[in-house]
């Protein structure tokens, strides 16, 4: 600093002015002085600080309180008596003609003295679902202790040869327990089994029905007199008639059809039938798989009858 002095004094001699001592001390940088230091000012508890406090603690009261609400209303939810399944007046079940309220409510006694809330009900449609003569349930919980249980049946549409027993048949393929009493009247399907699958099983009922459609097409009410539909061969069907409309007499015939033209091949059977039947006498079996019918006459002078 005193060299800095010095420099400036020299200077103004050298430039002929008087050297002024305020001109140095004025002229000193400013970056040199010492900066009053700030004061820094503390908050002091409250105003808009403690609004925000009790703003919070308002909120943790609120949380507390909802938690205390949820945790009494799921216990009384899960352990009250008012809500366990105890008795099976408490199982509702609608929908069922065939399939026994028993059969219904076996899953169920597992949830005994069980909360309804806690009955799996997806597993237990599950279950109900695995009875043969059921075909779609619904399960539903109705608070605060009843379960609803809606079943829709399966729907034969023939009778299938079980081994030596005669059983039903859906249209999926679902062979079905027959019940005593029932007085049914349906073909009977052969070529079935319990150990085909289930999918082949519905395929070959598919084709069955598609021929029953078409037959009662190309002459209304042609499947009352089908007495027996032969579905062992996927390609093929060989049908047992026991009667042709328009016959002079009524007698069994065998017809054997490919998958298809089921309507055109059995209206070609109704319109000629006589005139075979006039022709040959009584005709055996007729095979509609080729261009043109081949008949098969009975030579054994007797015709055949069957009862369905």
């Amino acid at each position: 600093m005193e060299r800095v002095k010095a420099i400036r004094k020299n200077a103004a001699v050298a430039d002929g002015e008087s050297y002024r001592p305020e001109l140095v001390e004025n002229d000193e940088p400013r970056y040199l002085r010492r900066q009053k230091p700030v004061e820094i000012r503390r908050k002091k508890f409250g105003g808009k600080n403690l609004s925000r406090y009790r703003t919070m603690f308002g909120w943790l009261v609120i949380v507390a309180g909802c938690g205390v609400v949820a945790y009494v209303a799921g216990d009384f939810l899960l352990h009250s008596p008012k809500v366990l399944l105890l008795r099976p007046e408490q199982v509702e079940v609608t929908g069922n003609h065939i399939v026994s309220r028993e059969a219904v409510l076996a899953p169920f006694y597992k949830d005994h003295d069980r909360s309804v809330l806690r009955i799996p009900l997806d597993a237990r449609r599950s279950e109900v679902e695995q009875i043969s003569w059921v075909q779609s349930a619904s399960v539903q919980r109705v608070l605060p202790n009843r379960i609803r249980i809606e079943i829709s049946e399966r729907t034969p549409i023939a009778f299938v040869r079980n081994g030596s027993d005669l059983a039903l048949i859906d249209e999926f393929g679902v062979i079905l327990d027959r019940q005593h009493g029932d007085d049914l009247r349906f073909p009977i399907v052969t070529g079935l089994t319990d150990s085909m699958p289930r999918t082949e099983r519905q395929k070959r009922m598919t084709n069955y029905q598609e021929f029953i459609r078409a037959i009662d097409m190309a002459h209304p009410h042609s499947s009352d007199q089908v007495s027996e539909v032969d579905l062992s061969n996927p390609k093929e069907l060989r049908v047992v008639m026991a009667g042709i409309p328009g016959a002079k007499s009524t007698q069994a015939v065998t017809l054997f059809f490919n998958q298809n033209d089921f309507a055109a091949r059995y209206g070609t059977v109704v319109q000629n039938f006589a005139v075979w039947q006039a022709e040959n006498g009584c005709v055996q079996s007729i095979d509609l798989r080729y261009r043109l019918p081949v008949l098969n006459p009975d030579t054994s002078g007797s015709c055949a009858s069957v009862r369905k």
